[in-house]
């Protein structure tokens, strides 16, 4: 556990290579976390993957232990929160040829997209986790209306999910599958102690019609192979968004793009079933170093699993 000083904040990461020196030269995993919740919720994955690949977290700008200066506000945007996490990747040299996996959970899917082109040479897959887009008419449109209300009731009351019931009601919004008590508090805790100007912008311009088109055409541009992966119980972001991505990018990008749908889980299926996400995972990123070391561009590889 390091602190690391960007032009953005003082950062909070974790490097599995710090306790593990042999997996320095090993492929990185760069996980992006989601809204209003710190890094804390990936160790259980870690400890999956860490014996065969160089894992990082990190706390973006407004959440958990990393700092923002008193005296400087920094910008809460995708390109903003891109930037921070892009000093990371730099300073850890992370930034080798084809050595970076790059895994984005919910609003995090969109920043690890703008790092997926960033790092384009680095990049050895991609993974956006419960992240997904929706075709643009009036019913979507209301519901996207009806989510900034939401977020905006959870900030005003965010106080009340630290006790019963509403701590439970807010667990079980995110989580379908039973997941440990420990992880729960830790949802819990990191949404109610997060910054309250980060957590404002970041729930809003997750919904901005302007930043999903963005979203949804970025994705496409991603040249390594994509996973995109989702609980298909999830009460937090409508899961038929991820499948629509999937679909979108299949039919125009240039890389293989994988469906992963877990058919029983919801929003945190690195906490409802860590084994079995993990294992999905895995065989992702063997495929994208295949992908990569055979040169198979132009081959599709689109597959869609579904897992009970």
């Amino acid at each position: 556990m390091s602190y690391f000083s960007g032009s953005r904040c003082r950062m909070f990461y974790t490097d599995t290579a710090e306790n593990r020196p042999e997996s320095k030269d090993k492929p990185a995993v760069l996980f992006v976390n989601g809204w209003a919740i710190s890094s804390r919720y990936w160790q259980p994955l870690l400890e999956q993957l860490a014996p065969d690949y160089r894992c990082v977290t990190y706390d973006q700008s407004g959440t958990g232990k990393t700092v923002i200066e008193p005296d400087h506000k920094p910008s809460f945007t995708i390109d903003g929160f891109a930037k921070e996490a892009a000093e990371l990747i730099e300073h850890l040299g992370l930034n080798k040829e084809k050595n970076l996996h790059i895994i984005g959970h919910s609003m995090g899917g969109m920043v690890a997209t703008e790092l997926s082109l960033c790092f384009s040479d680095s990049l050895l897959s991609s993974t956006i986790l419960a992240c997904g887009i929706f075709e643009e008419n009036a019913f979507t449109s209301l519901g996207l209306t009806f989510l900034g209300g939401l977020i905006d009731f959870s900030m005003q009351f965010r106080n009340l999910f630290q006790v019963e019931p509403m701590k439970t009601l807010f667990i079980k919004r995110a989580a379908t599958g039973e997941i440990d008590k420990q992880y729960g508090d830790i949802i819990v805790e990191d949404f109610t102690t997060s910054d309250k100007d980060a957590t404002n912008a970041v729930g809003h311009f997750s919904i901005d019609r302007e930043v999903l088109r963005t979203y949804t055409r970025h994705v496409i541009d991603i040249a390594s192979p994509v996973l995109c992966c989702v609980g298909m119980k999830d009460h937090t972001i409508p899961p038929e968004g991820t499948v629509t991505l999937y679909h979108t990018r299949k039919k125009t990008a240039s890389s293989p793009t994988r469906l992963v749908q877990f058919m029983n889980l919801g929003h945190l299926p690195m906490l409802e079933d860590t084994r079995r996400f993990a294992e999905e995972l895995k065989k992702h990123f063997e495929f994208a170093a295949d992908f990569h070391k055979n040169n198979r561009k132009g081959e599709t590889g689109n597959t869609i699993t579904q897992i009970d």
